[in-house]
């Protein structure tokens, strides 16, 4: 927890937040080590980030002094993440990481190789896939909220919702065996396409890239989905 996310409910008035939840509380005894009177950084939802005097911790609260929180977040990503829905435990680590590195943007996509029970899992709940997010801004000290959208239908979104992405996007599909490789540096938007685990079929290529998407590759590896994405994002921007 290298920032302490404010929500609007933390905080009292303009001079004082109370954090209440066990998870933050516990952060702060047993990984930051607080002492009353410690300068720590915060930031609010949404908002800047600043520092704060932690003026009170017992198992019940914590209470900060707020400083200036004028520092701005971190700059976002320019890229869209469509994501074919991975398995739970690896949905967690995914958003978490992307978030951390800036993506504001993320859909979830159904294709042929996701199972059809990981639609129904708890990981998918909102205040799950919140709490994740969360996780994934106080890692990059960052405030922003990405937003998620769910599109449980593949032929759906391509005639859609892509169209309209790749009207202001460059469209970027991520697959093995695709003839060119992850551009580098890039600073043009993005709307950046990977498939589940086995990849997608190969109609749903097809599609997509009829659509108006380039195929790109990372190379000979095949990757673990999560890995995939945070390379691909490490090397386009």
């Amino acid at each position: 927890m290298n920032l302490i996310l404010l929500a609007p409910d933390d905080i009292e008035h303009d001079q004082l937040a109370c954090i209440r939840d066990p998870r933050r509380l516990r952060h702060l005894k047993e990984v930051h080590r607080a002492r009353i009177g410690d300068a720590m950084t915060l930031g609010v939802a949404g908002g800047g980030i600043g520092r704060g005097e932690l003026l009170a911790l017992d198992e019940h609260e914590a209470r900060f002094a707020l400083g200036a929180l004028d520092t701005p977040p971190p700059p976002p990503l320019p890229a869209h993440l469509v994501l074919a829905l991975p398995r739970p435990r690896m949905l967690a680590r995914s958003l978490e990481h992307v978030t951390a590195l800036g993506v504001k943007t993320i859909t979830l996509l159904h294709s042929r190789r996701v199972e059809k029970s990981y639609w129904q899992s708890p990981e998918l709940a909102p205040e799950k896939i919140h709490a994740h997010l969360v996780l994934g801004l106080e890692q990059a000290r960052d405030t922003v909220m990405p937003r998620v959208n769910l599109a449980k239908g593949f032929r759906p979104f391509v005639e859609d919702v892509l169209p309209g992405l790749l009207e202001t996007r460059r469209g970027l599909l991520a697959h093995p065996g695709m003839p060119q490789p992850c551009p580098r540096g890039i600073e043009e938007p993005v709307a950046l396409l990977v498939g589940p685990e086995g990849g997608f079929i190969p109609f749903e290529v097809e599609r997509l890239i009829e659509a108006g998407c380039e195929g790109i590759h990372l190379g000979p590896r095949i990757l673990r989905v999560e890995t995939a994405v945070t390379a691909l994002l490490a090397r386009l921007f």
